[in-house]
C-alpha cells in the first residue's frame, strides 16, 4: 500500500479519536487510538529501510501521550486537528498532483 494511503488511514482513525474525545466517550477513543497505533506500527514495519522512521515513532509517541498517557507534552486537540488536516491535505495532493 502506498505511504500516502497509509497516512490517510492513520489520520482517519486519529480523527475519529478526536471526535469521540470531544463527546467524552473514552471507550470509543481508546478503540480508535488502538486501531491508529496498529496502523502506525504496520507503517513503520513497511517503511523500514525506505524512509526515516523517526517521524513515525514520534507520531506514535505523541498519540500515546495525548490519548492514553499523562499528556506530558501538553498537547491540545486543536493542534492535533490542524496537523491531521495538513497531513490529509498533503496526502490528497500527493494522489492528485
Amino acid at each position: 500500500m502506498p505511504l500516502a494511503l497509509q497516512m490517510l488511514n492513520i489520520g482517519s482513525e486519529i480523527s475519529r479519536a478526536n471526535r469521540w474525545k470531544s463527546k467524552g466517550n473514552q471507550n470509543q477513543v481508546e478503540r480508535a487510538v488502538f486501531r491508529g497505533l496498529e496502523l502506525i506500527d504496520l507503517t513503520i514495519d513497511a517503511q523500514r529501510g525506505k524512509h526515516s522512521l523517526k517521524e513515525f515513532t514520534r507520531m506514535r509517541e505523541a498519540v500515546c501521550d495525548y490519548y492514553l498517557g499523562e499528556n506530558i507534552y501538553n498537547s491540545t486537540g486543536k493542534g492535533r486537528k490542524c496537523s491531521l488536516d495538513l497531513m490529509l491535505g498533503q496526502t490528497i495532493f500527493a494522489k492528485n498532483p
